[in-house]
């Protein structure tokens, strides 16, 4: 029996470390695809063209400067919109919710979470687009400002879930201790709970980055898909167009391996950069974080 406890316990091992190394395989296989299809633009088109700022492939410009800060402003707006409403509504459903209202409000959050991101474009058109064209008293409503909203919409749901885990692993007694030493409930949520799940809420807002920054459908239907360079504060509320935009509205028309797909797959290797920048950055500051506090307790 033992022997037998011990046989299944390799082979579940095994079937484990080969799950682990399949997903680094497929990261390769697909970084090895994006470099083979992309790199060739580099020998095909001038660095100064590649990185300059008109995106006309008719014409021959191939610029990608301006899908490359549209997709930067998009997602820094989303991220500071969604920031303040995802860790708020983490921490009251962790620390301040009664247990009915959270048992309520969770599936609401999961909810959210679950609604496809191209009925959001349809509502951020019918609804969003219009609305904020009246209040801002713009040409149209169509601009990053309005994705940078929907973006946020999405993001949200992922970073209340993972915050909200964080949050729930603190040891309660360390609220009682902040609590026995006169500190108030905002206090000890402020000074004692928020840090010490700090790795686990900066890992909610990278996976929301990465979620505003990966985003298509919802983006490409009410930011205007104009690649405009967004030079100042206002572009905030013009047209842009994103690389995922980019790439979805364009790869179904272009010939495979011309000059106009290779700058595709560039693009393409430029996002999985930044993806990959943002999820090493979050990896090291959590790591640095988690061994502050291990030598905090120590």
């Amino acid at each position: 029996m033992k022997a037998r406890e011990e046989k299944d316990g390799l082979v579940i091992n095994g079937v484990i470390r080969i799950s682990g190394y399949s997903s680094i395989l497929f990261v390769v296989l697909i970084l090895f695809f994006l470099l083979r299809e992309g790199l060739p633009a580099l020998t095909n088109i001038p660095l100064r063209s590649l990185f300059s700022i008109r995106w006309y492939p008719i014409e021959g410009y191939y610029g990608i400067l301006p899908l490359i800060f549209g997709s930067l402003l998009i997602t820094l707006a989303s991220t500071l919109i969604a920031l303040p409403f995802g860790i708020g509504t983490a921490v009251y459903l962790s620390e301040v919710a009664p247990p009915w209202l959270r048992d309520l409000l969770k599936p609401i959050v999961e909810i959210l979470a679950g609604i496809p991101s191209v009925v959001l474009g349809f509502i951020g058109i019918l609804v969003f687009a219009p609305l904020f064209r009246k209040m801002l008293n713009i040409p149209t409503g169509l601009t990053a400002f309005t994705g940078a909203i929907l973006l946020a919409f999405i993001s949200i749901p992922t970073i209340v879930s993972v915050a909200e885990d964080a949050l729930n692993t603190v040891p309660h007694s360390y609220r009682q201790a902040s609590l026995a030493l006169g500190a108030t409930q905002w206090q000890t949520i402020w000074d004692v709970t928020l840090p010490a799940a700090k790795t686990g809420v900066l890992t909610a807002v990278m996976l929301g980055v990465g979620r505003s920054l990966g985003e298509t459908m919802a983006v490409m239907m009410v930011t205007g898909n104009a690649p405009l360079m967004p030079l100042h504060l206002n572009s905030l509320f013009r047209p842009v167009r994103t690389m995922t935009a980019t790439i979805a509205s364009e790869m179904g028309e272009v010939a495979s391996g011309s000059l106009h797909y290779q700058v595709l797959f560039f693009i393409g290797i430029t996002l999985f950069l930044l993806s990959l920048v943002i999820n090493i950055t979050a990896s090291l500051v959590s790591t640095k974080a988690r061994q502050r506090s291990e030598r905090l307790l120590s």
